[in-house]
């Protein structure tokens, strides 16, 4: 017999093998009927498997994240034996559940098009009246081996090779589609009501440039039709809102051949860009912030003592300078240590806080690159506070403190992760508990909600990460708060203690904007580019209805100009309403409209973005209201 202890702390016992299908049943026929899976001692289950020991279970919903991942992994199964139909000498290689979908790679000869979705689609529906059911079955390692191989599906073949000495090797039969899998799955597929095969790519096997190109379906899929309609609505407003489209609509930045993957900017997005660096600055220089910068490439020698050399080199660029060997920092926390270890500090001088808007460069792969949010060249707010033991939980307090004001100024909601140790860790295991812990309980003391991410860390250390929902519920991790021990240690950092005494200082990393190129195209979706007037690259547009306004027109400009505030003016000779159109569609804050009323009273007629017309002010008037919400950051 085995235990089994339910969330309401009740505790059951079974014979050992019950599945878990037999467990919900037990508990009530509404239970099983609305499960699609479990959690079991931490570990996603499907309700076709079994239990062999003691467990702690909890049964998941499509409310839950984890049913929400069964329901879509199972869902890849039922697309890849729709392909299978359709296409008998496709060659599988995986298919999991991804936020909000799924995918599949396959290898064939054939060329998905868009056309091709929609017969997929429909040989799934056909899958799905079908009903079969997920049969779940283990193999010894040299049979499942024998299997794929005599099928030629060397991706699998592959996989299997690569699976750990001890690996339980599972598969899961749907119709005539056998594949290797971990689960979990639907036990059966008459739950998947709604899917939409989104789009087609290509992907190279296992993330490598050097391996096979693989054809790519991802889809989506929900239990009712009204979920997805919902889901494809907002699928259409994050096209309208793309970065990329919009970078390029509003003359903000590129991106070109010449440089794949390194963003070029176009005076417009220069102003942006400084608007946010300067504000963000003047921040960081009140809460005790000294700015620092430092080098862009340094040799290889201190890249081997930080360790990124033997945990990040994969992801650097090398070049050489007099013979010798050099690196392009990928991070900035190198440099930041080479200043602080520039002169000696006492413990009174503790926490010392530096401040850099630092170039990194990191080599990700060209199927990765995505706009701004995946570049292979980007600037990091980065900071790096170097302080007492008994500082560090002030230090993350003010650091958290500091999350929240920058976030909520463009009126982001965000939810908090605690990432923790990588298996490509630096350090030892007992100094990363102690800053996991400490990190934890800075949290639970501030009260703040937070889930863990394992394994997810930094390799020198763990990290708090801060995840922003944007205007329509799309989440982008940029901010971080990183606990290390380990780099003070290898660089042998220390201060003078008052018994005048070398002590190693506890260093902090952060990065809150984080990469500067995310966060500017997360605000560019955030606003669908109509930016809030402190931070829009044109806030005033000034627009005389015919030539004879000009004059007074340029002469508003110089007054605005001389008040810092940026300003055009549209001298075209067309009608004012194609010029009113056109401010709009660049989604100007304010246009002013000037006609012989307006030159004679010295007034300006006001239109707002997306309000219209706000009637007549006063030129001063006018500049005293843009004034007032350029300093308040009203969004």
């Amino acid at each position: 017999m085995i235990k089994v202890k339910f969330p309401d702390n009740s505790v059951k016992e079974y014979d050992e093998g019950v599945l878990l299908s037999e467990v919900a049943s037990g508990i009530s026929e509404g239970l099983l009927r609305n499960s699609l899976g479990a959690v079991v001692n931490g570990e996603i289950k499907g309700l076709q498997e079994p239990l062999k020991e003691d467990s702690e279970v909890r049964f998941v919903n499509f409310d839950d994240e984890e049913g929400r991942e069964v329901f879509r992994h199972t869902s890849a199964h039922l697309m890849a034996l729709a392909v299978k139909r359709l296409y008998p000498d496709t060659k599988f290689a995986i298919g999991p559940a991804i936020k909000d979908g799924f995918y599949y790679d396959f290898d064939t000869e054939h060329r998905f098009a868009p056309e091709d979705l929609e017969k997929i689609e429909a040989e799934m529906k056909n899958i799905v009246k079908e009903n079969p059911i997920m049969e779940r079955f283990e193999m010894s390692r040299d049979e499942a081996l024998r299997y794929f191989q005599e099928k030629g599906e060397e991706f699998k073949v592959d996989l299997i090779e690569n699976l750990p000495d001890d690996e339980d090797i599972s598969f899961y039969k749907l119709g005539d589609f056998t594949d290797l899998c971990r689960g979990p799955h639907l036990y059966d597929l008459k739950k998947i009501k709604a899917f939409k095969l989104l789009n087609i790519a290509g992907a190279y096997w296992r993330g490598d440039e050097n391996n096979k190109m693989l054809q790519r379906i991802y889809g989506t899929s929900f239990e009712k039709k009204k979920q997805l309609d919902e889901h494809l609505e907002r699928l259409e407003e994050a096209k309208k809102r793309d970065h990329r489209k919009i970078g390029k609509e509003m003359d903000l930045f590129s991106f070109h051949d010449e440089g794949p993957g390194f963003p070029f900017y176009h005076p417009n997005g220069m102003v942006l860009r400084n608007t946010l660096i300067d504000w963000w600055r003047k921040v960081l220089e009140k809460n005790g912030y000294g700015e620092i910068l430092t080098p862009y490439i340094l040799n290889e020698a201190l890249w081997h003592r930080s360790g990124h050399w033997d945990h990040y080199q994969d992801n650097m660029y090398f070049t050489q300078i007099d013979g010798e060997d050099y690196a392009v920092k990928p991070m900035n926390c190198p440099g930041s240590i080479i200043v602080y270890s520039s002169k000696l500090h006492s413990y009174r001088d503790l926490p010392i806080r530096f401040s850099e808007f630092g170039l990194v460069h990191r080599h990700e792969l060209s199927g990765a690159l995505h706009g701004l949010f995946r570049v292979r060249a980007f600037t990091q707010d980065d900071a790096h506070v170097y302080c007492l033991p008994e500082q560090v939980k002030d230090e993350v307090f003010k650091m958290i403190d500091l999350a929240d004001y920058l976030y909520s100024t463009f009126g982001f909601k965000y939810d908090v992760e605690l990432s923790t140790r990588p298996d490509d860790f630096m350090g030892d295991p007992k100094s990363w508990d102690y800053a996991e812990e400490s990190l934890e309980a800075a949290l639970k003391e501030r009260g703040i909600e937070y889930r863990i991410n394992e394994g997810d860390g930094a390799f020198y250390g763990p990290k708090i990460d801060f995840h922003l929902e944007d205007a329509i519920g799309r989440t982008w991790q940029c901010g971080t708060i990183q606990l290390d021990f380990q780099m003070p240690e290898r660089f042998e950092l220390y201060y003078i203690d008052e018994n005048n005494e070398k002590q190693r200082p506890v260093m902090l990393h952060r990065a809150l904007l984080g990469s500067l190129e995310r966060f500017i195209g997360s605000l560019v979706e955030h606003y669908a580019g109509k930016f809030p007037a402190w931070l829009a690259p044109v806030q005033v547009k000034i627009l005389p209805i015919s030539d004879k306004y000009n004059e007074y027109a340029l002469k508003v400009k110089d007054m605005l100009m001389d008040e810092d505030i940026r300003v055009e003016v549209d001298t075209r000779a067309e009608k004012i309403g194609f010029k009113i159109r056109a401010a709009q569609m660049e989604k100007v804050p304010y246009s002013l409209i000037i006609g012989e009323k307006e030159a004679e009273s010295n007034t300006v007629s006001v239109r707002k973005r997306d309000i219209g017309d706000e009637g007549s002010l006063g030129t001063e008037e006018f500049i005293v209201k843009i004034k007032e919400e350029i300093k308040n950051k009203i969004n």
